[in-house]
């Protein structure tokens, strides 16, 4: 997470208690905990806005998590996943459908090979057989299809989309994206 950080800067943190990783060639950068959301603490004020008609774009990146002690909240060393979270929050807010944007329009299996496939739809067991098989990229890909595949497991008659920002209307109208559901 964070910055990048030169190889002697990184020793430097290390010997203060930081754990750092070489990053694709383009530096340090400190590794921290990336646990799955247990709660949302703003729940109750997202589902006030939906329930008021509201469109409401939350749980994007960068959000601290923290750890209840008593009456407070403390902030922890950790980083939660946009993706989980996103999925956590609409299951709590009890959406039917849960929007997952991305840089690219669909999901692929076999991506940048020469035979990339697309995918229009992905049942939980297509879903769960294509995580199996190494077919998403960690940090990528398999985060956003495994918290879709969580969030349509949730509830019958729940549906997850995957999709880029400039193809949601498309998507939420059944004409582009990949949609993961039972």
């Amino acid at each position: 997470i964070g910055s990048f950080f030169t190889e002697q800067e990184a020793e430097q943190l290390t010997k203060q208690g930081y754990t750092l990783k070489e990053d694709a060639g383009r530096g340090y950068r400190r590794v921290v905990a990336s646990p799955k959301p247990v709660d949302i603490i703003e729940k109750e004020t997202v589902k006030a806005l939906v329930d008021a008609g509201q469109v409401v774009i939350t749980v994007g990146g960068g959000g601290i998590p923290v750890i209840r002690e008593g009456n407070h909240l403390r902030g922890a060393s950790a980083v939660i996943d946009k993706d989980w979270a996103s999925a956590r929050l609409a299951e709590m807010i009890d959406a039917d459908m849960l929007i997952i944007l991305t840089a690219v329009e669909k999901v692929a299996i076999n991506f940048g090979k020469e035979n990339e496939q697309w995918l229009d739809r992905l049942s939980l067991s297509d879903a769960e057989r294509f995580i199996e098989e190494g077919h998403f990229a960690k940090g990528s890909m398999l985060p956003k299809v495994e918290a879709a595949a969580s969030f349509a497991r949730s509830r019958a008659g729940r549906e997850a989309l995957i999709t880029v920002l400039s193809k949601a209307k498309e998507g939420i109208e059944g004409k582009t994206g990949t949609v993961i559901c039972q």
